[in-house]
């Protein structure tokens, strides 16, 4: 067999060799130069950004809630404060059997699953090493037992804290509102910066329309931590501006007087202060303790508020919607005589009844055989119907509308609570476009006392009735007076509006038949003008609920307490230098006379005794 012999290339193995020392070379001079670039953007370039993130694994920025600021009426008393408060709260890293805790605790304090469940939620957002409440406002009670079983909960504390406390409970619980928990959609809206640390925010009333200022800017923290985020020391702290305090033009007095002389009644008072707009009164009965929403109201517990047929969540005063009745009828006559359509010596006669030409249908007057010859001033004082009715057709709706809506009827007053109602200034334009339908003339009739389509609020009632007492000057409720910061005094947003022009003497008549409602012999509210030294103009009411039969008869005690009329009354006072104006809403009293007038007397008595003595 033959030898196979190989023959070495020196020559091709050298460049080979040569070839692979220069890619090694060139790998190693590559990662070289990106190892140096890398260096120098580390210690160069981005110095300050991982200077700053090294800097926060060991400093943690806490934020520090401001404390919110008070409510006071506008004699100083208090009608939201921060009051201390004990909450029992959970550290799970502590707990070393969770579950079994929140068994006992819950057998221990009779707790609802839905504690339970709120408690695990909030668990979820924190670290282990956080607390966690699970009753956010204890009670003496629930404190006392706890006080027993404590040795028995380790990791279980109680710790103190800040909750909103409204000392009138429901009796100006539609003013000033309450506070609630942040919720999910609220968490969308907020500046988070200004909110880190803040569970609560204003939910409705004055705590809602001025959260912005009751809040106050939150401080913060500097918190140096180790590698787990544990607490060691505080390093540096800003700390927060506290919130300004409010002061309210509402008299706390004069607003029980008002909601305790509704007794059972459902219903509103508004009074204003005639020059400045100022609201006096604001009540709405029935009310509701806000307390329970601050600290999280139970679903039973609101499923009996939201379902009572009494609707006590419902704020009447701001978005109840009324026919007005027989206290638009001082404004129609001012109408006739602005727009020279009636005198107020004239005088129009009523048979008890009245009917448009052509037509059988009687649109019936109050007084069944009617009041004879009436003129504007006993027309005002004895509420005569057909008077009304007939002056109604002189004028013609459109403008009757264009008059009324001066006064700011159908259309919100403007005052700072949010979620007021327009209320309903009918019109021809109004029901084509509303309701696909020509206007008819029974329909202006109806309107000239205050029937029909004409809506009105408490409130937006009351700003008409100020108006008017101010000679056409127009105010702009409000209830914020002053705001008190660490920086000074700010003023609350009154406003006036432009004057409606009301020609010279057209008022004579007008405060001349109001005031013989209350002083006169012949007057519907006759009953409260007894006894005191300055002269009351107002005017009665009586709105109905539903519509009558022709021919039937209206029998109060044959009609379920739901189906009878609407008592109401408007006055101020004093009649010849006014400083207060009241409108009042009771529903189904039957009578404005009677029940709703002697409500407006109180509050008027109360109100210019205190301003005499002071």
């Amino acid at each position: 067999m033959g030898r196979v012999f190989s023959i070495k290339n020196d020559q091709a193995e050298s460049r080979l060799f040569l070839r692979r020392i220069y890619v090694a070379l060139t790998f190693i001079v590559l990662l070289t130069v990106g190892l140096i670039v890398r260096l120098v953007y580390l210690q160069i370039v981005g110095h300050e950004h991982y200077a700053t993130l090294a800097k926060e694994n060991s400093v943690k920025l806490t934020p520090v809630p401001p404390t919110r600021g008070i409510i006071y009426d506008r004699n100083g008393k208090v009608l939201a404060e921060n009051t201390p408060s004990y909450s029992l709260e959970l550290i799970p890293e502590q707990i070393e059997d969770i579950d079994d805790t929140l068994a006992r605790l819950q057998k221990l304090f009779d707790l609802p699953g839905e504690k339970i469940e709120q408690f695990h939620k909030q668990r979820k957002r924190e670290k282990r090493f956080n607390s966690v409440a699970l009753l956010p406002a204890m009670t003496e009670e629930e404190l006392a037992k706890f006080a027993v079983a404590m040795p028995f909960f380790p990791g279980v504390e109680i710790k103190t804290h800040q909750v909103r406390h409204y000392p009138y409970y429901d009796l100006a619980s539609h003013v000033v509102g309450y506070v609630g928990r942040i919720n999910e959609a609220e968490l969308k809206d907020l500046p988070m910066p200004e909110y880190q640390g803040t569970n609560h925010i204003g939910k409705l009333g004055i705590e809602r329309t001025y959260e912005t200022q009751l809040h106050g800017k939150t401080g913060y923290a500097e918190i140096e931590t180790n590698v787990q985020g544990r607490s060691l020391n505080t390093i540096n702290e800003v700390k927060p501006v506290p919130g300004a305090n409010l002061y309210l033009t509402l008299d706390i007095d004069l607003q029980k007087t008002a909601y305790d002389a509704l007794d059972f009644y459902n219903g509103a008072v508004v009074a204003i202060d005639v020059k400045t707009g100022g609201v006096l009164v604001f009540a709405s009965r029935p009310g509701f303790d806000p307390n329970p929403f601050v600290v999280g109201i139970s679903g039973e517990a609101y499923k009996a508020l939201n379902e009572s047929e009494n609707q006590p969540l419902y704020n009447r005063a701001l978005r109840g919607l009324y026919p007005p009745g027989s206290t638009i009828k001082p404004f129609v006559a001012l109408a006739g005589l602005e727009y020279d359509k009636i005198h107020a010596p004239q005088s129009l006669y009523c048979p008890g009844y009245y009917t448009l030409p052509g037509v059988d249908h009687k649109y019936r007057d109050w007084r069944k055989g009617g009041h004879g010859s009436v003129d504007m001033i006993r027309a005002i004082t004895e509420s005569c119907d057909v008077y009304f009715y007939r002056l109604a057709q002189m004028l013609g709706i459109q403008n009757l509308h264009d008059f009324l809506q001066q006064f700011g009827f159908g259309e919100k007053t403007g005052i700072d609570l949010y979620g007021e109602s327009a209320g309903l200034l009918p019109s021809p334009a109004w029901k084509r476009a509303k309701r696909k339908q020509r206007w008819y003339e029974g329909e202006t009739l109806i309107s000239g006392i205050g029937q029909g389509y004409h809506q009105v609020t408490p409130l937006q009632l009351a700003r008409a009735t100020a108006t008017l007492a101010n000679h056409g000057e127009v105010v702009t409720p409000f209830l914020v007076d002053k705001i008190i910061t660490p920086q000074g005094v700010l003023r609350g947003p009154e406003k006036h509006g432009e004057s409606i022009p009301l020609k010279a003497g057209h008022l004579d008549a007008i405060f001349a038949g109001m005031i013989n409602v209350v002083h006169s012999a012949a007057g519907t509210a006759k009953r409260i003008g007894y006894g005191i030294p300055y002269q009351i103009a107002g005017k009665t009411g009586t709105a109905q609920v539903f519509g009558i039969k022709q021919g039937a008869k209206y029998n109060e005690s044959e009609i379920d307490f739901k189906l009878r009329d609407n008592a109401l009354f408007v006055a101020f006072a004093p009649a010849d230098d006014p400083k207060i104006a009241v409108a009042v809403v009771v529903e189904h009293g039957s009578h404005g006379g009677t029940v709703a007038a002697p409500i407006a007397g109180k509050v008027i008595k109360q109100y210019l005794k205190t301003l005499h003595e002071d």
